[in-house]
């Protein structure tokens, strides 16, 4: 079982941004002096409830300030991304890193950014599969030529090229974010494993992983491949003494930045959106992810492995909103939970 962290640099209520980047790349060195396997790294833009718009850039920083933390992006969003940057940025910290660089990708949502950044609506809703296989093309060839719907050039080479990096790995890892049988699909059908959200549970994931493998084997993915594919659940975390002290201390700071962040976003289009209940969604992963004590913390993990197949975790840790606090969780769920998960 592998566990790392999920880091959104947060900005809670009466924080600045500074504070909430600061605390960010702090948890990650921390994560990495506790043993954790990997850190995710967020990425939002105009909200307060994530203030890293970059994930790769702050994927470079975290990699030159750690030697053997996986660091990876929970996600790029590509609708918003030329695929060629993002893969010439991939290949950069693949090679530069000796290969501890995860490229995580996923469709965002509707929001303004696609306005900001001028891909427009339809990058979203239709323009994701394109963006995906440009991406993938440019990870695994020599040279690259497009004539899609969005992205129309003449053949270029691919400089650098992933399978320069002088280890054993050809090339950065490539994660998908799914949220929708569609997406499920998507990266089924390119052997492509998922990230699946700290909203749903043990159930509608261990689905999602059935529906995975059951698409890879239709579209003629290799046995072994099906079998080993590293989903990752993304979770919450939050270790004390006792799980009343550990659930406290989400429910006191978290529904604050939830409503503030949540209700930040803006649709490009005008449509309607559903905001959840702060405190009622606090209490829901809660419920759901390691929220507690040590011993309950590895349980609940161990659980969520064998009723989904998922061995791999990405875990918010800084839910409480505080750097000290934050810190100590991390170290606690070093020192005191992986020991229990072998």
């Amino acid at each position: 079982m592998r566990v790392g962290s999920f880091v959104l640099a947060a900005r809670f209520p009466g924080q600045g941004d500074g504070e909430a980047l600061h605390r960010a790349v702090r948890s990650a060195e921390v994560a990495e002096e506790a043993g954790l396997d990997s850190v995710w790294l967020a990425e939002h833009h105009f909200v307060p409830y994530g203030t890293c718009p970059s994930a790769i850039t702050l994927a470079a920083l975290l990699l030159g300030r750690t030697s053997s933390l996986r660091v990876g992006t929970a996600v790029t969003v590509l609708p918003t991304a030329h695929p060629v940057s993002v893969g010439e940025q991939a290949a950069l910290l693949h090679i530069a890193s000796g290969g501890r660089f995860s490229l995580g990708v996923g469709r965002g949502g509707p929001w303004v950014d696609l306005e900001v950044f001028g891909s427009g609506l339809e990058a979203y809703e239709e323009g994701f599969p394109e963006s995906l296989d440009l991406l993938l093309r440019w990870l695994r060839e020599p040279s690259v030529a497009a004539s899609g719907e969005r992205f129309d050039f003449r053949e270029v080479p691919v400089v650098p090229r992933p399978s320069e990096c002088l280890t054993d790995v050809e090339g950065p890892e490539v994660v998908v974010a799914c949220t929708s049988p569609r997406s499920v699909r998507l990266a089924a059908e390119r052997g492509l494993p998922m990230l699946l959200g700290m909203h749903v549970g043990d159930e509608e994931k261990a689905e999602m992983v059935a529906l995975w493998r059951e698409h890879a084997r239709a579209a003629g993915r290799p046995a072994d491949e099906i079998r080993g594919a590293a989903h990752v659940s993304a979770g919450i975390c939050q270790i004390a003494d006792r799980r009343t002290d550990a659930v406290e201390a989400l429910t006191k700071a978290m529904p604050g930045w939830l409503r503030q962040g949540l209700e930040a976003h803006v649709t490009v289009d005008g449509r309607h959106r559903a905001m959840r209940d702060p405190l009622a969604y606090t209490e829901l992963l809660c419920g759901l992810h390691p929220v507690g004590t040590p011993r309950l913390a590895a349980d609940r993990l161990a659980a969520t492995s064998e009723r989904t197949g998922i061995s791999r975790f990405a875990l918010l840790v800084e839910g409480s909103g505080d750097l000290a606090a934050t810190e100590e969780n991390v170290r606690r769920l070093g020192a005191e939970v992986l020991p229990h998960l072998g």
